[in-house]
Formats: C-alpha cells, sequence, structure tokens
C-alpha cells in the first residue's frame, strides 16, 4: 500500500510545524492530531534523521522543517516515515520477487512497472509547497 499512517502521520505533522512559529514537540503534535505519541515520535525521528526536520532539544524543543517547503517532496516524506521506497503494488519491478513466483512470465508486470513508474514520478515533482497550497 502506498500511503500507509505513517505517510499520512507525516504529512499532517509536516502541515502543523509549517504553520508554526516555534519548533513543535511530539506530544503537542500527538495531541493535537489524535495520534499515538510513541508511534509520531518515531516517524518525527525518522524525518530528522532524512534532514528534512531539524530537532531541537530543551525545555521549548520540539520539530522545526529543515528547508524550503519548495525544496522537500512527498516522495521523500513517504520514503523517510515508511523506510522504503512507496510502491502500489506488493510486485513490482522495485520487488526482488514476486508473491506467486512468476515475476519473468507475470502479463501485467510491464503495466504495473509502467504505472509505479509514474507515480514515483508524480511523488518525486510533488513538493509540500504545491501540496499545501503555498
Amino acid at each position: 500500500m502506498l500511503l500507509t499512517r505513517a505517510s499520512e502521520y507525516a504529512l499532517l505533522s509536516m502541515d502543523k510545524i509549517r504553520k508554526s512559529d516555534r519548533p513543535l514537540g511530539s506530544e503537542h503534535l500527538a495531541q493535537e492530531l489524535c495520534i499515538p505519541k510513541s508511534f509520531l515520535a518515531k516517524i518525527l525521528q525518522s524525518l530528522a534523521r532524512n534532514d528534512i526536520l531539524e530537532s531541537h532539544r530543551g525545555a521549548q524543543g520540539g520539530f522545526s522543517i529543515k528547508s524550503d517547503l519548495d525544496k522537500i517532496t512527498v516522495y521523500e516524506i513517504i520514503m523517510a516515515a515508511e523506510g522504503k521506497t512507496p510502491s502500489v503494488f506488493d510486485c513490482t519491478q522495485y520487488r526482488d520477487s514476486c508473491p506467486h513466483g512468476s515475476i519473468g512470465s507475470c502479463s501485467i508486470s510491464p503495466f504495473l512497472a509502467t504505472f509505479q513508474g509514474k507515480i514515483d514520478k508524480f511523488l518525486r515533482e510533488l513538493t509540500l509547497e504545491e501540496l499545501f497550497g503555498e
């Protein structure tokens, strides 16, 4: 599945963080978005490890967006949140194995690969600035 809750929560958090004039902590975001704090904390840490968010320590700490919204793509957010390449189908050209063991003889494999490529291109080109209508 392309967008799991991790991707959804990452994008919702990015929206809240971009609107704030100060860093926002995971507890504050979890309460505001009604998301389990421990799950959200892992997502935010992953976004920070991938240079999308900046982590600030201390009493007024939290997370802020590290670069301009027009430089961050939805693909990057999903990659960081999911920890893997986003894919629509279990069997695409990005998978080493087909769940049915027939990737070489699958009649719809070329279609799936083409479709996945178009989605990847769209997500790589869609910036947060465009997503949030800035």
